[in-house]
């Protein structure tokens, strides 16, 4: 019979405090993992805007290198309005390029119309009667063109572009931003 009492107390299972600790900790893994997957839906929830204003972005850049590249534009064009050029360096909403076929131009707002986005509607096919368009009205874009510096000094026949795309998200309403950054000289 002593054998049995002596089993008896080396079997003895957890504490009150060590269930405890172990829930604690449990608790904190679980809060993380459900913080990880907080940020994970919210950063999915404005994939197609962010989508969107690359394709903005890059959109008002091809047009700004390939007015360059079929001498549709002089180098001097290629500047923004107040430096005697003929880009827009205020934000302006996402218009069709106007009668000059360049974008971000001051006639996108005079002749241009609002562009809007076509998705392919329940069958699958774009260009049918149940096409989905979407407006991009929470869209603007921001063309700055300036001299490129190096160590402070001003390069001659080099320029930076910037594109700053400004949307907020449809679903959670808050703003940001795509900036695009890239180098223009008058050679092809």
């Amino acid at each position: 019979m002593t054998a049995d009492r002596t089993v008896r107390f080396r079997q003895r299972g957890f504490t009150l405090l060590e269930v405890l600790i172990s829930m604690v900790v449990l608790t904190i893994g679980l809060v993380s993992l459900m913080a990880t997957i907080a940020t994970a839906v919210w950063a999915t929830q404005s994939t197609q805007e962010d989508m969107i204003a690359k394709q903005i972005a890059s959109g008002a850049m091809e047009s700004i290198f390939t007015a360059r590249d079929t001498s549709q534009l002089t180098w001097a064009a290629i500047a923004n309005t107040g430096q005697g050029g003929i880009f827009v360096a205020t934000p302006m909403p996402i218009y069709t390029a106007g009668t000059d076929g360049i974008i971000g131009t001051a006639d996108d707002t005079t002749t241009g119309q609002p562009e809007v986005l076509v998705e392919p509607g329940p069958d699958g096919i774009v260009g049918t009667a149940d096409d989905i368009k979407v407006p991009l009205n929470n869209y603007t874009r921001t063309i700055t063109i300036a001299q490129a510096v190096q160590g402070g000094v001003p390069v001659a026949n080099l320029n930076t572009i910037t594109v700053t795309v400004t949307y907020y998200t449809s679903k959670l309403n808050v703003p940001k931003t795509y900036v695009l950054l890239d180098y223009i000289s008058p050679y092809h």
